[in-house]
């Protein structure tokens, strides 16, 4: 499979570890509250939501960083399934809660899903 492949769900996973850091260890902190807007009380109030939430994007990573080091077949079909997840995921996030989630998660997701079809 082509580097660039490689590199982007090196990326996009690297990215899913981030959120679930953000989402399960620092929510009622700065970089958690930043990402979500809300104030302390919200914070405290959704904190096992997000971290729920932050476990998914754990999952989600988990694949994508099996899938490269996978041998073929399974790791490129790892990859594709993956990729599909993040995908799906960013577009109902996107419409049921953020926006932002279609251009930060749903739209690598699918650069990234082509570029590993491509390549594949």
């Amino acid at each position: 499979m082509g580097t660039a492949a490689h590199i982007l769900v090196g990326l996009v996973a690297a990215f899913h570890v981030y959120i679930m850091v953000l989402e399960m260890f620092l929510w009622e902190r700065a970089p958690g509250r930043g990402l979500s807007g809300f104030d302390a009380e919200m914070a405290r109030a959704t904190a096992p939501l997000a971290a729920n939430q932050g476990l998914y994007n754990g999952f989600l990573a988990a694949g994508l960083f099996w899938g490269l080091i996978a041998g073929d077949p399974t790791g490129y079909r790892a990859q594709i399934f993956f990729l599909i997840c993040v995908t799906v995921a960013g577009v109902y996030g996107g419409i049921t809660a953020n926006r932002r989630i279609l251009l930060v998660q749903a739209l690598p997701g699918a650069v990234t899903l082509a570029a590993v079809l491509a390549a594949g």
